[in-house]
């Protein structure tokens, strides 16, 4: 695929994503205690350029939990899972919501 491709496709699916969650929608899923940041930050990770176990480790996640949060988020359909186990979001959210 060429990278031109790729850019579109990507808008497209940040596009989509915009239209059926908001900000606060993904929050909610992501972090729904709102107690974690790096839960956040590994949703974050998730931009098609890691796999599952390198946002685990770069984050220090244990595995198994990771593994759980993230076949979470994709039944959400806030996350995918693309060729060799490399995870793709929706769209990148900010770390903390802004107050109001």
């Amino acid at each position: 695929m060429s990278d031109q491709t790729e850019v579109i496709l990507r808008a497209l699916l940040a596009t989509t994503g915009r239209a059926v969650f908001t900000v606060e929608q993904i929050h909610a899923i992501v972090n729904p205690r709102g107690t974690s940041v790096k839960q956040v930050r590994a949703y974050n990770f998730a931009d098609g350029s890691l796999s599952q176990g390198d946002i685990a480790k770069k984050l220090k996640l244990d595995p198994g939990n990771f593994s759980r949060t993230v076949s979470r988020w994709i039944e959400a359909g806030i996350m995918f899972r693309l060729a060799d186990n490399v995870l793709l979001h929706i769209y990148p959210v900010p770390e903390k919501l802004p107050k109001g």
